[in-house]
């Protein structure tokens, strides 16, 4: 029940971020429902294809379907009227972040994973929408701006609620709990730049270059 839950709000929460990301690219009605249901099951398409998950979970449980569209029309009708804040796709996006990384930790768990790849499977079905949704839109991947804690924060999230898992602390807690800490680290990127080292290579010289 509680990954279902999880599945349900990650769908809807996506699914608003990708009609605001698509708002931003002026689409017409149909191209915000393309970007909102690619935005809210892209990652967990992907994750149940490496699973070998037949069917993939929108296609066993179709409310999914209406779910994604939905979220992506209501957020249409309500920018046709108010301006959204600026930062609200960022925000938005955090929450569905946080909410698809624990569902996916849960559901590759539930197949018998082990905790590595538990915590991949998590982390895809968390990005891999956001980046369809992003090259949809025309932009770089959030997961691989310089600026951002991304895939990183649903690393340490998910790490955090496997962590806790092994405690034999109630699963419900967990989840909260990895959440939590993905989108803290989302916030605190956005707000103070908390971002990983950036590799910065030297000009390198030429190998046959007979200067000193």
């Amino acid at each position: 029940m509680l990954v279902y839950t999880l599945q349900v709000a990650a769908t809807i929460v996506c699914g608003a971020a990708g009609a605001l990301a698509a708002g931003r690219k002026k689409l017409d009605l149909f191209g915000v429902l393309v970007v909102s249901f690619t935005s809210a099951v892209g990652g967990g398409t992907l994750r149940d294809l490496l699973l070998d998950r037949n069917p993939v979970f929108w296609l066993a449980d179709t409310s999914y379907l209406p779910l994604s569209l939905g979220a992506g029309i209501l957020v249409w009708i309500y920018t046709r009227r108010w301006a959204p804040p600026r930062r609200l796709l960022d925000f938005v996006d955090a929450f569905g972040l946080a909410l698809f990384t624990i569902s996916g930790i849960q559901i590759a768990q539930s197949t018998g994973q082990t905790a590595p790849i538990c915590l991949l499977m998590g982390v895809i079905t968390g990005v891999a929408g956001g980046i369809f949704r992003d090259i949809l839109c025309g932009e770089i991947p959030f997961v691989l701006r310089r600026s951002e804690l991304y895939a990183s924060a649903a690393v340490a999230g998910g790490a955090a609620y496997l962590a806790l898992c092994e405690f034999g602390i109630d699963p419900g807690t967990c989840a909260l709990s990895g959440a939590a800490v993905i989108v803290f680290l989302r916030f605190a990127s956005l707000k103070w730049g908390w971002h990983l080292p950036v590799y910065n290579l030297k000009e390198e010289r030429d190998t046959f270059d007979s200067r000193k």
